[in-house]
């Protein structure tokens, strides 16, 4: 990626699927992001060969499965930054950063696409969609 990002910040299946409740394409992501944010990975059983995130606001589905198979809101350990309608929100979850922190400061998103670079970044498990955080910085 030309952020830096490493190949971690983008694994996942890419091709898409529609949400089995707001009827939205999305594109994959991988069952070790879910496990890191479900809130009992351990009796988690993936009914899915592929899963999705669901970044709609209105949609409480955050993950689902090319069955259809659907984890809502309440099944995740936090709350998912790009799902709320709040500045306190986190938009980098690798280094705890919220939306009105990164409105408020640029040098913020400076400092994580050089961190991204140096491949410090955790993106495919900390933040919830398994991707880089960067394309959801707010612009000024």
């Amino acid at each position: 990626m030309s952020n830096g990002c490493s190949s971690s910040c983008t694994n996942g299946d890419h091709h898409k699927h529609r949400c089995p409740v707001n009827g939205k394409e999305y594109t994959g992501v991988s069952e070790k992001t879910i496990l890191h944010h479900i809130k009992e990975p351990w009796n988690w059983r993936g009914t899915s060969r592929s899963y999705y995130f669901c970044d709609d606001q209105e949609c409480d589905v955050v993950y689902f499965g090319q069955d259809n198979s659907v984890i809502k809101k309440s099944e995740i350990r936090m709350f998912v930054g790009i799902k709320e309608k709040s500045g306190n929100s986190l938009v980098c979850y690798c280094f705890g950063v919220t939306f009105d922190e990164a409105y408020d400061n640029p040098e913020i998103k400076a400092f994580v696409i050089e961190k991204a670079k140096d491949h410090v970044c955790e993106c495919e498990a900390r933040n919830p969609s398994g991707k880089c955080c960067l394309k959801n910085f707010p612009s000024h």
